[in-house]
């Protein structure tokens, strides 16, 4: 009988449509319908004699003993929560949203408890999506306006109606579209709007002025749909104002202007962009051929001078493929270099070092290539100032302006390089009295394999300004020039005197 009893009760549970669960006081699980099974992950039976923690998300177990205990001591049917959120925890640890009632009863002396449980995952989603439409309809900027069908009273309008109309929201209530469209009669409204009752045309369209409350008129755009609110009848009304668009055509006409002369201008910079590369490909094969031929030529007078006498004659030859093939080798570091930087695989090196160390390395180094004459005036006051930079970047700077000084400079001319500092950055200024950037070239010369008209007859790459300007972008510097043509040009590098890690 008792069997039969359990079977009559198990069918029982079983046809519940939300999941039961039954826990004796110790809160271990005597039952659970297969609902509940289903619901929180479970194979049959694979619940019974297990404690009720199971099903509790393992941040909410320490506060749900004591719950529970208030619970049974008060022996009477309540829901869970009491306006909480609650959780339930699957069997494969994921935990989703439940309702839960808690019912107590008495059997055979023992006392238990049945909790029927609800899965409201998706009522959850449907009150999120609820809550995200109404945030939107009172946060959109466009003017959204709420209003009965029969009688024409706004209903609801949102914030982007109130801020742009002038009317609050109560002031509104007492009115309808009519007290704002003052170009309409109710009779020329209600004749607009009647195709809505036809169900086969969803929404209509049309343009209308708006009155503020200021007095001011501005033209809208009405987009208009029926719609219900509850059991009443009501439109609703999207505003978008349309003041620019009465302009439409004279801006559009002014757009068309300027966009053919920025056509024009980019035909321009591509004709500009195609010359730029055949300059390129000229200058490549020129700043190959040159320093090639003279390493071949003295490769080929090497094996002439054989005799001991002709020592110095051999090491001159030597010295010229040794220069040639150094500069090959710059050629090439400022080709890799132009990919790295492309590809933004530069690894900075950040260190402490004095400017006096690096300057004296590049002047070093310069004073080899000086043509007969020319001078370099060390800047004075330098021996305190230090930098946290790339030190290597700072040295290949210095070293181009240098050398560019010294190469487009002649003979018996000064080069004067200048150094300060402040509590943030520090300048290098390196002036010369070369031949200076022509005033139509002044605007490419930091661009790649550009080189100014009057210095395409001299060796160069057009590369280094471009690499060097990349450099100290990329440390948060800059670099700067101001040039005369025939008298000299004078260039600014401006770096943070600590660099960004």
């Amino acid at each position: 009988m008792f069997q039969q009893d359990q079977d009559v009760f198990n069918v029982l549970l079983d046809s519940i449509s939300e999941g039961v669960v039954i826990v004796d006081e110790h809160q271990k699980i005597v039952e659970v319908n297969k609902a509940g099974e289903i619901m929180f992950g479970y194979e049959e039976d694979e619940l019974s004699n297990q404690p009720l923690n199971v099903l509790i998300p393992q941040n909410y177990r320490a506060n749900h003993g004591a719950h529970f205990k208030g619970f049974v001591k008060e022996h009477e049917q309540r829901s869970m929560g009491h306006g909480r959120d609650i959780y339930g925890a699957k069997k494969d640890g994921s935990v989703f949203p439940i309702e839960a009632s808690l019912n107590p009863f008495a059997f055979k002396g023992q006392n238990y408890i049945m909790a029927l449980v609800i899965d409201i995952t998706e009522r959850k989603k449907l009150e999120q999506e609820k809550n995200h439409l109404a945030k939107i309809f009172l946060e959109s900027l466009n003017e959204i306006y709420v209003f009965d069908a029969k009688t024409l009273k706004f209903i609801n309008v949102n914030e982007g109606a109130k801020k742009n109309i002038g009317y609050s929201l109560e002031e509104l209530k007492t009115m309808t579209p009519l007290d704002i469209k003052p170009n309409y009669s109710e009779a020329d409204f209600r004749k607009e709007i009647e195709v809505l009752n036809d169900d086969a045309i969803e929404k209509i369209e049309f343009e209308a002025l708006h009155k503020r409350k200021s007095g001011s008129t501005y033209p809208v755009s009405v987009h208009l749909q029926r719609s219900k609110l509850g059991d009443r009848d009501v439109y609703v009304a999207i505003i978008l104002d349309i003041t620019e668009q009465k302009s439409y055509t004279e801006r559009l006409e002014k757009t068309v202007a300027i966009r053919t002369d920025e056509l024009k201008t980019a035909l321009a910079a591509e004709k500009e962009l195609n010359d730029l590369k055949t300059k390129f490909l000229s200058m490549v094969s020129h700043e190959f051929k040159t320093p090639l031929s003279g390493i071949l030529t003295s490769s080929m007078l090497l094996g002439k001078y054989k005799l001991t006498e002709q020592q110095d004659k051999r090491e001159k030859h030597i010295a010229t493929i040794t220069d040639k093939v150094q500069y090959l080798n710059v050629i090439l570091n400022d080709f890799l270099s132009v990919e790295k930087l492309e590809k933004g695989k530069v690894n900075y090196k950040f260190s402490n070092f004095k400017i006096s160390k690096v300057l004296n390395e590049v002047i070093y180094n310069a004073n080899m290539v000086l043509k007969d004459g020319q001078h370099i005036n060390y800047p004075e006051n330098i021996d305190d100032l230090s930098l946290y930079q790339d030190e290597k970047i700072v040295e290949l700077a210095l070293s181009n302006l240098i050398y560019n000084a010294i190469k487009y400079s002649s003979e018996n001319t000064i080069i004067d390089i200048k150094i300060s500092q402040n509590k943030d950055t520090t300048l290098f200024i390196i002036k010369d009295n070369g031949i200076g950037i022509p005033k139509k070239d002044q605007k490419n010369i930091f661009q790649r394999y550009f080189r100014a008209e009057n210095a395409l007859l001299m060796q160069g790459t057009g590369i280094g300004l471009n690499i060097v300007k990349d450099h100290l972008e990329n440390l948060n510097g800059s670099i700067s020039f101001t040039s005369v043509e025939q008298k000299g040009s004078t260039f600014t590098i401006e770096l943070p005197n600590k660099a960004e890690q």
